[in-house]
């Protein structure tokens, strides 16, 4: 019953399915957008694929334990466009999980991976009315590079 519900607001929005590959780049993404000056943890991440646009963090809290595991939470704000439509800014809270070489002395990351939700309310010009999720998988390599799958709805 509940789904029924819901079905008559989800006929309204147009969901697309995300995917991508991303990359930092500080020449290419510079500096956040006005209002999200801290949004600068990491140097900007370049997003091609679906979203072709800029990310921002801002990191809040991380975590690191003996066994490798290393664990951050942040926000972050989206800069760009939706398979080349209109320009707009979203903002999401996310969640990084990573496993490391427990040997501290070589620094390798094994795996890691990230959930970002989009903040219902968020977004403005292309992404009015966003809301989904971007799902991130680290690609170990030097450097290491992004793929992202997802979906947001615009309403």
């Amino acid at each position: 019953m509940g789904l029924l519900m819901v079905s008559p607001l989800a006929a309204n929005a147009a969901t697309n399915r995300l995917s991508g590959a991303a990359f930092y780049d500080a020449a290419e993404c510079p500096v956040p957008p006005t209002g999200f000056d801290d949004f600068t943890s990491y140097d900007g991440l370049v997003m091609t694929g679906s979203l072709q646009g800029c990310l921002y963090t801002k990191v809040e809290t991380t975590k690191d334990t003996p066994g490798g595991v290393y664990l951050e939470s942040g926000e972050e704000v989206f800069v760009g466009s939706l398979d080349g439509g209109p320009l707009g800014t979203f903002t999401t809270t996310y969640r990084f999980e990573s496993k490391w070489d427990p040997d501290v002395t070589t620094g390798v990351e094994l795996r890691g991976r990230c959930q970002h939700p989009i903040v219902e309310g968020s977004g403005t010009g292309g992404f009015e009315g966003a809301s989904g999720r971007v799902d991130f998988k680290d690609i170990i390599g030097d450097p290491v590079t992004f793929d992202y799958r997802g979906h947001i709805s615009l309403s």
